[in-house]
């Protein structure tokens, strides 16, 4: 059985919540539906790690909702449904809607103002029937969204860490909603969606350093706790992985990450007149670390039919 797309519902009218319900009753979709701000909260921390896209009606409480959303880290496809005076000033054709390079840059086009991503669709409530096609229309622009995306942040006040775990959670769903819908519509086209801008050769020599500093903390982090009972490991191993995935990295430079750390916790061991042999065990993280980070590329690969 092809798995379902689950989906998460902000919708305060009942008659479009009706009519959405109408169309969204097929065995594609598991739909949880609520027109309650907590209860909505609720089922998306419930149901965190397996949301596909979230649907909003726009009443005007969508900005602090988008915000509490912004500050636990959590970005993905959303379709919006305006008012009919508000969405004969917003900016929305087919034209853009397939445009996958202003996705990928953040270049948006006119007037649009966007509410929660650069990725969003937004349509009159008119077009509620259409639903399932905007549900595959923001699920293909969300693929494309770059993890460096601007956001509205007169609306969001978050820290450093938070916009972190944002990119680690956008990446995360990309990932999986590729393989989802790789599995789902039975082709391999719908895989792993990279921007070529966001590659560590092509960001400036500022951001490579910072870059490299950050993927080396986290691997050190991966080596201290690898023979640990941390339950978090494999998280953060397809974290690192994932990273370092849509920033090109090679699996030489992999390599040479390890054999850095190595040296150093070699170097400290040898200070403190220990014996360094044991050492030796964390080839095993190295080529945990590989296998992961080669078996992506690897799915990355079109194939023939």
């Amino acid at each position: 059985m092809h798995p379902q797309l689950t989906l998460c519902t902000f919708v305060p009218s009942e008659s479009l919540l009706k009519s959405l319900s109408n169309f969204l009753s097929s065995e594609r979709f598991v739909v949880h539906t609520t027109d309650s701000e907590p209860e909505f909260f609720a089922l998306v921390e419930e149901h965190r790690q397996y949301l596909d896209c979230l649907i909003f009606q726009d009443n005007g409480s969508l900005p602090p909702m988008i915000n509490h959303l912004y500050e636990q880290g959590i970005l993905l496809p959303v379709v919006i449904f305006l008012k009919e005076s508000e969405a004969l000033t917003t900016f929305v054709n087919t034209s853009y809607q397939s445009d996958e390079e202003n996705i990928t840059n953040g270049a948006l086009p006119g007037n649009f103002k966007y509410l929660f991503h650069s990725a969003e669709v937004q349509v009159p409530t008119s077009r509620s029937p259409e639903i399932t096609n905007l549900i595959d229309q923001a699920i293909a622009r969300f693929l494309y969204l770059s993890p460096f995306c601007s956001i509205p942040h007169k609306f969001v006040n978050v820290d450093e860490s938070t916009e972190l775990t944002q990119r680690n959670f956008l990446m995360h769903q990309q990932r999986r909603l590729s393989e989802k819908l790789q599995e789902r519509l039975g082709y391999l086209g719908v895989y792993y969606k990279r921007n070529p801008q966001l590659f560590l050769r092509h960001l400036p020599s500022a951001e490579q350093q910072k870059f490299l500093e950050n993927l080396k903390l986290e691997y050190c982090h991966i080596l201290l706790k690898y023979f640990s009972t941390d339950s978090n490991l494999n998280q953060k191993i397809d974290r690192l992985v994932e990273q370092a995935f849509f920033a090109d990295i090679s699996i030489s430079r992999i390599v040479e990450i390890h054999m850095e750390l190595i040296d150093e916790f070699s170097k400290q061991l040898k200070l403190e007149g220990r014996n360094e042999s044991i050492l030796l065990d964390y080839r095993l993280t190295l080529i945990d670390v590989i296998a992961h980070l080669g078996e992506m590329y690897r799915r990355s690969i079109p194939r023939e039919f």
